[in-house]
This record gives structure tokens, sequence and C-alpha cells, in this order.
């Protein structure tokens, strides 16, 4: 979610030495269709600032940051250099996907690097391969194995559910499969000893971790920020939801929406983020659409205080989550009437099928599953606003999500790492080896 600068930083040529025996650089990038990477990027810089640890934000010289990363973005306090000044023996990267952001090019078919190829080869040729340890925030929640992902790309390509097992064996006698395997293998850097890829979800997929086992999964990567969890902000004469609306056909729900919150007294009032103009405006002045930058404080204060949250993607359904409180959950829909499928619903499935989503009444799991799909979305609108039945004991708890501390928590796993890392004469190497096999660093 994009927001104003938060703490400015000034380009300099020294950092200061910081506590930690760690410096921490954050590589932050647009990987997929949405700016939750970016995010995600910062949600770990928060984490690690918060454990004593040193953030940088280093650009070479010449080179403009990725697309939207100078952005109104809510970032932990850092340094911005473009000279590499190593004040400590080790360095940790985060950077979403590395082997799409900053893994290097390869003369080859799909070889380009990285937006932060350049930044990543400085830093490791800095402090040497042995201690410095990239970190790769990989997708939250996409940990299928081959034959599922398989699939999945069918149903979401379209075919009918009814063809698809068969669209699923000609892949597997093509060795689809199996090319699809190795390339996500190859493009996500498996074979880096040193890069420790972050698979946070809500809940382990044994499968895909049998078939990866490269890949670490852990509990999800909230936002670092502090604050006290809560329902709404309590005045119910001043009724507002809020709806964080990135996918292009959130525009498809709003009418419902609306007319499920026209009626309530006192009245609702649905304020609208999104990325892009809206051409429903005339649904009335209950409605309000932003589609410019809105400041961090403004949003987090109208997001805390909201009476139900729609969120879509991972961070502000991990932040709705945080916030314990009502909310729905809206990734995007394609096609219409009976072709009509669900945009990448493995967030909001792995929710309902975790343990904290299991706890929830079965009438509200049911308008979870049926708004994410674009059905019933006047009646649920209706039944959340007016906590009917099981909305009125709507609580959900963080948990572990089934894992063991620190793959409970992105967050402290990483805090953990960096402290491995941090100590005399460690390996990179040797602490992503220990990870992966399901260790402590």
């Amino acid at each position: 979610m994009p927001s104003r600068p938060g703490r400015s930083t000034d380009r300099s040529t020294s950092p200061s030495r910081g506590r930690a025996g760690v410096d921490v650089y954050l590589f932050p990038a647009v990987v997929g269709g949405g700016l939750g990477d970016i995010e995600e990027v910062l949600a770990a810089g928060r984490r690690l600032a918060a454990a004593g640890f040193p953030l940088f934000l280093y650009r070479a010289p010449g080179r403009a940051l990725p697309r939207d990363v100078d952005g109104p973005w809510d970032w932990p306090a850092h340094r911005r250099v473009d000279r590499l000044f190593p004040s400590a023996a080790a360095a940790l990267t985060v950077s979403p996907a590395f082997g799409v952001s900053s893994a290097p090019s390869r003369p080859e078919r799909f070889g380009r690097g990285g937006p932060w190829e350049t930044e990543a080869a400085d830093v490791e040729a800095a402090y040497g391969s042995r201690r410095t340890l990239h970190v790769s925030l990989e997708e939250f929640a996409r940990t299928l194995p081959s034959l599922a992902e398989a699939h999945e790309r069918f149903r979401e390509g379209g075919v009918r559910s009814r063809a698809i097992p068969q669209r699923v064996e000609e892949a597997r006698a093509k060795r689809e499969l199996q090319a699809f395997r190795a390339a996500f293998e190859r493009f996500r850097a498996f074979d880096r000893p040193n890069v420790l890829h972050v698979f946070a979800t809500f809940g382990p997929n044994p499968r895909f971790g049998r078939e990866f086992p490269a890949a670490v999964q852990t509990g999800p990567l909230w936002s670092g920020r502090p604050h006290s969890r809560g329902t709404t902000g309590g005045d119910r004469s001043r009724r507002e939801w809020v709806w964080y609306a990135s996918p292009s056909s959130a525009e498809r729900l709003a009418p419902a929406v609306v007319k499920a919150l026209a009626s309530e007294r006192p009245p609702v009032r649905l304020y609208v983020r999104s990325p892009r103009p809206w051409s429903v405006g005339a649904l009335g002045p209950s409605l309000t659409v932003v589609t410019d930058p809105v400041p961090a404080v403004a949003w987090r204060r109208r997001f805390r205080r909201a009476e139900v949250r729609i969120v879509t993607g991972s961070r502000t359904l991990l932040e709705a989550i945080d916030r314990g409180g009502p909310f729905l959950y809206f990734n995007g829909i394609l096609g219409a009437g009976a072709r009509t499928r669900r945009h990448r619903p493995e967030k909001i499935r792995s929710f309902l099928g975790s343990g904290p989503g299991r706890l929830l009444p079965p009438d509200v799991r049911r308008d979870l599953a049926d708004f994410a799909r674009g059905r019933r979305v006047e009646p649920v609108a209706r039944r959340a606003a007016r906590r009917a039945a099981g909305w009125a004991r709507f609580r959900v708890a963080r948990g572990r999500f089934g894992f063991r501390p620190p793959f409970d928590d992105a967050g402290a796993l990483l805090v953990a790492v960096g402290r491995a890392l941090g100590r005399p004469d460690s390996d990179a190497a040797e602490i992503v080896r220990r990870v992966r096999a399901g260790s402590n660093p």
C-alpha cells in the first residue's frame, strides 16, 4: 500500500556504524502486478530495525531506483547510500524473489538480470560471499507443488473444471510438469547456497516442501508496526468501511456493496482506495474513491478505525488479521457468468484452511469464501454491516499457523538469521543449509 514517506533520509557516502554485527540492505521492487512486494521488503526492514540492525538503501551511482520504489512509502529508518563502506563484517540483503529481482544476468533466453543485480553483486563483492546472505521473500501463500500448480494454471486460464484433469494428464505426458519444476528452481535461484528463500504462508505444505527442499516455509511476515489490536474506532455515529481495491474487477462489486450499505442506520460511508480511476462515482455521496497517494499516518488511522475492512492480495489481508476485527477479502475475478473464476485465490483459501480461519463461525467462513468469488456480494455486505449471526462473534487471532518458533513468524526468523550471521566466523551458506533443514540458524 503506497503512502507518503514517513521518515526522510539523506543520501550519504559514509554509513554510520551500527551496533549490530550485520549491515542490512533493502532491495524493494515490484515483481508481480501489485505493490505489495515493496511493502513486504519494508516490513522485513521494520522487524530487523527493531532488533537493532542498521538499514541501508544502496543504489549504485547513475542508476535510478526501480519503478515505484522512490514513491510514497512508509519506510523504516534507514540511510540512502551510493557507495559501500562496510561498517560490519557481514551483510544481509532483503529482496522480493531474489531470482527475479536481484540475480545476475545470464547469456540465455530470459536471462536478463533483475533491477537490483548490480547492487546485490556489489554487496557480495564488498563483504565476500561467505559473509553475505541474501533473503528472498517469495510470493505469499503460493506453495503449490507442480501438479497443483498445473491444475491452477488451467483453472485460471478458463479451462472448465471437468476438463482440467485431462489437461493435467496431457501436461504430465508432455513432461511439462518436469519443465516447470526445473524452471522454477532455476529462475528462483535455488542453486545459490547463500540465498534463503522464505515462503511465508498460513500453513506448511509438506508436498511442496518435499518437491522443493530449498524453499523455507514460515508463518506470515507481519507489518512490524506497533499498535493495539481492536475491531473498530468505536464511534458508531460515524460508521465507515475502507476498501483497498487494487484489482480492476473490484469496480464490478461496488454497486452491490454500496446498495447493501445504503439502508444502514446510522449510514455507512465506503472509502475506496484504488490505484486507478473508477467509473462508478455516480453511486452516491456515501462512496469516496481515492486514487492519489494517501499519507501513511492518515491511512493507518482510517484503516484502524474502520468498522469493516475489504482487503486484497497479501499485505492488506495480513494487516486486517493483525487488527483482529471484521474484514472481507476480494483479490479479483476473471470471466463472466458461469465462467467467472477467482484470481489467485490461494491466500484466502489458505487462511480459511488454517487454525485461526477454521475457528471463525461457519456462516462467516461461507460469506468470506463467497465474497472472494464475487458471489452474494450484497447479502454478505449487509450481514457484515448488521453483525448478523456469526458476524457478531468475528474474532481472528494471529496464531502460529502450524509452525514452530522461530518459523512461526517470518520476521522472527529473519532476526534469528541476522543474529547468526553476526557471529564471528559465521558462514552464510551454512546458515542457509541449517534453516533449509528446519533447524534454528
